[in-house]
């Protein structure tokens, strides 16, 4: 595996392998890796003859330094991680490779609408940071695909529509959340979890799948069903930020005429926020 930190021997490598007329995959990561991750590269190496896998803390998307700051680094175990999983390029740049000019004269990218809602809104300017360094990324390694776990739903929503947009002839691709055996979203944040946290982190997923339960069954309104659900959650020793059941399309709120719908989840649990989606297909 080849590991590069300037752009220019980015560029070389992949101007090297489209010369041989290979297909490359793109994997965007924040590091401390885990299984989850590991499951993105394989898919995307399913997908392509070559994969590069970027790994970069990225700071214009933490409003909240003390939360970048602790973010987990773990670059020579992530190392070693992708390595074990054939990866062939792991792209590891510095902040003033990424941001030549500092951050404060960035030119930033905007998501309308669908950065606004849900994580956009508890989370302000975030998804303009998201958006910023997926588009830096794409011009850098010039992708025929990129995969992105489904996870972080609006995420993955809010980069094909990215895509779509601005005409990138790149294949956005999703890839099925990766769960610990409770049911728990594995996140590179679940290093922060206590162990009895952890434990009671699995109830988030059970509270997903009891939503989902309800649409089925129930004909309460969906505002109902989202209050039940966050008093309950409150009752484990969650604070919920939302519980929202939305368009599986483009997240906005949805209304019993919809049948293909996203339920999504944003608590916090101690110090540690936490988010999970599930889908739910109604006949």
């Amino acid at each position: 595996m080849d590991r590069v930190t300037s752009l220019r021997d980015l560029r070389q490598k992949v101007l090297s392998w489209r010369r041989k007329g290979l297909k490359i995959g793109l994997v965007p990561t924040m590091g401390s890796l885990h299984t989850g991750h590991l499951s993105l590269v394989k898919h995307a190496k399913s997908r392509a003859d070559k994969v590069v896998v970027s790994v970069f803390v990225n700071p214009l998307q933490f409003e909240d330094k003390t939360d970048l700051l602790a973010y987990p680094r773990t670059l020579e175990a992530d190392i070693k991680k992708l390595s074990s999983v054939n990866c062939d390029m792991a792209f590891t740049p510095d902040v003033d490779t990424i941001y030549p000019n500092g951050m404060k004269g960035q030119s930033k990218v905007t998501v309308p609408t669908i950065g606004e809602r849900l994580c956009g809104h508890y989370r302000p300017g975030h998804f303009e940071g998201v958006a910023t360094i997926v588009s830096k990324l794409f011009n850098m390694v010039a992708p025929d695909s990129a995969v992105f776990g489904e996870k972080d739903y609006q995420q993955l929503l809010l980069i094909k529509k990215l895509t779509q947009d601005l005409n990138m002839p790149i294949e956005i691709i999703a890839s099925e959340t990766y769960r610990e055996q409770s049911g728990l979203a594995m996140s590179s944040r679940n290093q922060y979890l206590s162990s009895d946290e952890r434990m009671i982190a699995a109830g988030i997923y059970q509270m997903l799948q009891t939503v989902k339960l309800q649409l089925h069954q129930s004909e309460q309104s969906y505002t109902e069903l989202c209050t039940e659900a966050k008093q309950v959650l409150k009752e484990r020793g969650f604070a919920p930020e939302y519980v929202e059941i939305c368009r599986e399309s483009d997240l906005m709120p949805a209304n019993h005429q919809d049948k293909a719908l996203r339920i999504m989840m944003a608590v916090k649990l101690g110090e540690t926020r936490l988010i999970d989606n599930i889908a739910c297909h109604l006949d």
